[in-house]
């Protein structure tokens, strides 16, 4: 095998691994993940390096992303045993003009997985992949209409989310905070509040949630999804 087959191989080896992390993230980001936290998490599952933060806490909160982290951890498992020692023995038996027929077939997907890669990297593509991911998990995860939560991090026993209001419970319309009781009831502390405008503001005594709306709440991720109605389940 000459280098230039070699380096081919490589590259090719390092393009399945970051379409196999950037599959497996849209998947976590499904569960309502952040973009950042789930492709870390990805990786140090894929990879099997065992590295953990603790943001590996979100994973072990719900059981739907438990399962999930089994298979990326099998899956990668597989990958890195089977297919990549398979793929690299077919190289290193090809002859030399085998080698000359095969170099475009690996060239090829190459250049496109590169040109893709490149291209999702300007930031309006970028958003409007966003913007369909959202929308696709809406319809696939969550459902249509259903308000959506993000963990954004682990403090203590609690989880600062983002809630995006897509309809406001029954029990809440209309009503100002200081009169719905959430603190009280459910633990629950709203601190910001983005409206559908984009401006963000402290949650104050007066405020009335509206459609639209985006919470930056603090409290137990489980209850936040039932306090707002979230598809998502938490039974064991």
């Amino acid at each position: 095998m000459n280098i230039y087959v070699a380096f081919s191989l490589f590259s090719l080896m390092i393009l399945l691994y970051w379409v196999i992390t950037e599959l497996f993230t849209i998947i976590f980001r499904f569960t309502g993940l952040p973009d950042e936290k789930a492709r870390f998490q990805v990786i140090s599952l894929l990879t099997g390096c065992g590295f953990t933060t603790r943001e590996s806490e979100m994973i072990l909160t719900t059981r739907p992303r438990r399962r999930l982290a089994r298979i990326t951890m099998l899956f990668g498992y597989v990958f890195n045993i089977t297919i990549v020692s398979a793929f690299v023995n077919v190289f290193l038996s090809l002859k030399a003009p085998q080698i000359g027929s095969y170099l475009p077939a690996v060239l090829i997907p190459l250049v496109v997985v590169s040109i893709i890669f490149v291209f999702i990297r300007v930031p309006a593509v970028r958003a409007w992949g966003d913007r369909q991911l959202e929308h696709l998990a809406d319809r696939v995860v969550r459902g249509e209409g259903g308000n959506t939560v993000m963990a954004l991090d682990n403090i203590g026993k609690g989880t600062i989310a983002l809630v995006t209001l897509k309809n406001i419970p029954e029990e809440y319309f209309g009503i100002p905070l200081s009169r719905l009781g959430l603190r009280a009831e459910t633990g629950i502390l709203v601190m910001l509040v983005e409206t559908k405008d984009g401006k963000t503001e402290p949650a104050g005594a007066d405020t009335v949630f509206q459609v639209g709306d985006k919470l930056t709440v603090y409290g137990d991720y489980p209850t936040i999804c039932r306090t707002f109605h979230a598809r998502e389940r938490f039974e064991e």
